[in-house]
């Protein structure tokens, strides 16, 4: 079965409001083995709406809407449907009441408008909007089914979780599912993967593979296609397991892993502890960390020391070295997580430096950052980036990349596998 969605409402098109609903009926599709090859979007517009129900209908088997069910001019999807349909509206009783009941409880004077809400096609199914007042509507019309959903999430995601899906699978059957895992790498670019796998994705059939590029990271979905979704896994297993044997380096997490979660993930396993030393970041780093739940426990401390004054006083820094390789260099990154780790006692020590941008800094170009890392038993290890972006895209590649680093040499020192 193929579905189309279809999210009706000019505040989408005018960026007022993101359109979450697709998002989450393709999720929940796709789990009941329902293909959506299509998201469209359509203004308040009957003309429009109209051209994009004729598209949809030569190219989809099931065409999900989205909006316009409301009490106001410009709900038309229920009228504009009603008309490609030949279908006539009539009112439902039961979501008239829940209409009448609701303004009894707040107190206030139902306007003639809102009876619109109650109006359901003519044959329909009727799907009980019990978070809400407008109804859901389910019908089919010459071999294709139409479902109609209010569009405030809080409304159509428990209609469509509680009644379309339950629908959907009475007309149906159950379908094949399809299971999807997202590998998650950083530290190497989308080209550069590709060609790595390059031999993996030309002999793709089912699982499917397709990289996806992401601010600072890569990811590799990997879907199959199954009668359940243990043999979903089975079949995702040893693609999976391949593509690990060529970038397994890389990959530092899996589905709706972070790299700060899977650091802290880390950190805690172990018992480690660590500070951190910024500059360019001014306290970016141990923020990102800081948003993990636990962290606290890891997370000792830190120090922002954003000038050559404040790195000398606070953390004790030759200033010699200073004056010799430079505030943006391997040997101040380096001093920086080792003087962080001693001063606050801690497992691992972080130090960020570099030049931010969009001037150069210490004779550096913009985008030269340093990382260094410090931990007990291993050689203090920095790091150079060679960034590209705007002055805050540099700042915060950097702390990804310092995070990256950071479960690297977790990694090295207890031989850590994800």
């Amino acid at each position: 079965m193929r579905a189309e969605v279809i999210a009706v409402g000019s505040e989408l098109l005018l960026g007022q409001i993101t359109n979450t609903n697709a998002k989450f009926i393709s999720s929940r599709l796709a789990e009941v083995g329902i293909d959506v090859y299509y998201h469209t979007v359509v203004g308040d517009n009957p003309e429009r709406l109209a051209e994009t129900i004729q598209l949809a209908k030569r190219r989809a088997d099931i065409l999900i809407f989205s909006g316009g069910l409301g009490p106001t001019k410009d709900d038309l999807t229920k009228q504009t449907i009603a008309q490609q349909l030949g279908c006539e509206l009539v009112s439902d009783d039961e979501a008239m009441e829940t209409i009448r009941q609701y303004f009894k409880q707040v107190g206030k004077v139902m306007t003639d408008n809102n009876k619109q809400q109650a109006l359901v096609l003519e044959g329909a199914t009727v799907l009980p909007n019990r978070y809400g007042m407008a109804p859901g509507i389910a019908i089919e019309k010459d071999q294709k089914q139409y479902i109609l959903l209010p569009g405030p999430p809080s409304e159509l995601e428990p209609m469509f979780e509680n009644e379309a899906i339950p629908y959907l699978l009475h007309v149906f059957g159950k379908q094949d599912i399809i299971v999807s895992k997202v590998l998650k790498l950083q530290g190497i670019g989308e080209s550069e993967l590709e060609v790595r796998i390059q031999s993996i994705l030309e002999s793709q059939t089912n699982p499917t593979i397709a990289p996806l590029a992401s601010p600072g990271m890569v990811k590799l979905r990997i879907t199959a296609k199954a009668d359940s979704e243990e043999e979903a896994e089975k079949l995702i297993l040893p693609v999976e397991q391949e593509i690990r044997a060529i970038v397994g380096d890389y990959i530092y997490g899996v589905n709706d892993d972070t790299l700060a979660s899977k650091a802290t993930e880390l950190l805690l396993q172990n018992d480690w502890s660590i500070s951190a030393a910024e500059s360019l970041t001014s306290g970016m780093f141990m923020a990102e960390l800081g948003s993990e739940p636990g962290i606290g426990n890891a997370l000792k401390g830190g120090v922002v020391v954003y000038n050559e004054e404040m790195k000398i006083e606070r953390l004790n820094i030759s200033r010699s070295l200073l004056d010799y390789h430079g505030i943006v260099s391997a040997e101040c990154a380096e001093a920086l997580a080792e003087n962080v780790r001693e001063q606050f006692g801690t497992t691992f020590g972080v130090g960020l430096t570099g030049a931010a941008g969009p001037e150069s800094h210490d004779g550096q170009p913009p985008g030269t950052v340093w990382i260094g890392i410090a931990t007990e038993d291993l050689e203090t290890a920095s790091y150079k980036l060679q960034l590209s972006g705007s002055r805050n895209s540099n700042r915060k590649r950097s702390v990804q990349f310092a995070i990256h680093y950071l479960i690297q040499k977790m990694r090295e020192k207890k031989e850590v596998k994800y």
